[in-house]
């Protein structure tokens, strides 16, 4: 008796020095872990985007006037700059991704698309880095986000220019992403859609903790809009 008790006495300050070594796991449930995990993947892609289409436009980084790719690469995807827009309008969202793919647009082009993306899914996650038991995530913007990225993701690969550009002819894109030539090159369509199935899967986990039914949408990407996240 006096063994089982004593067992029992290790066994309880075990578990209470585990809980106050990580304090805040006391107010998650496994739903919270689960978007923990999902929302550092998805940005983590975008991440990996920024610094692809930095290596493949190398002109956007010189733009900005950062000494080099790494320094773009690290302001672009600091943490402390998280929902913040890269620009100097201060457009941020789905705003900026489009500013950011047209022909006239005269700053950093990566900066506008993968901070557009970035603000936009910032929002989708409600401005929160961590979610503990009383944090409520919205499965209908999740959704919207992921069809958005799909939306960015077509109008990255499609936007080409109508006059030539430097040393670059008319026709080209402008932003080079995916090759398609003798050796293809389709990383970019791979970690969009990483990113695109980890804001699926989010959102479809959400919906059913949450008993709410996501409205979906069948669209031509070639005529699409970006949908509501906010």
């Amino acid at each position: 008796m006096k063994r089982r008790s004593l067992l029992l006495a290790v066994s309880c300050s075990t578990l209470l020095s585990a809980c106050l070594s990580s304090p805040g796991q006391l107010a998650k449930t496994d739903i919270d872990r689960i978007a923990d995990l999902h929302r550092r993947e998805v940005f983590a892609s975008l991440a990996r985007l920024a610094d692809k289409l930095y290596r493949r436009n190398p002109r956007e980084w010189k733009k900005g006037g950062h000494p080099s790719r790494e320094a773009a690469l690290a302001k672009l995807t600091d943490p402390q700059r998280l929902g913040r827009s890269p620009e100097p309008e201060g457009r941020r969202g789905t705003a900026l991704i489009l500013a950011g793919l047209r022909e006239d647009y005269a700053h950093d082009r990566v900066a506008a698309f993968i901070g557009g993306l970035n603000t936009m899914l910032f929002d989708a996650f409600d401005g929160k880095t961590e979610f503990f038991i009383l944090d409520d995530l919205d499965a209908q913007r999740l959704y919207n986000a992921a069809r958005n990225v799909e939306i960015a993701a077509w109008k990255l690969a499609n936007a080409r220019r109508s006059q030539p550009e430097g040393e670059l002819p008319a026709g080209t894109p402008l932003l080079l992403s995916n090759e398609m030539g003798p050796i293809q090159n389709l990383s970019f369509e791979r970690e969009f859609g990483r990113l695109i199935g980890s804001l699926d899967l989010l959102s479809q986990i959400v919906a059913d903790k949450s008993n709410r039914t996501v409205v979906k949408v069948v669209h031509s990407l070639a005529t699409a809009v970006f949908l509501p996240v906010k």
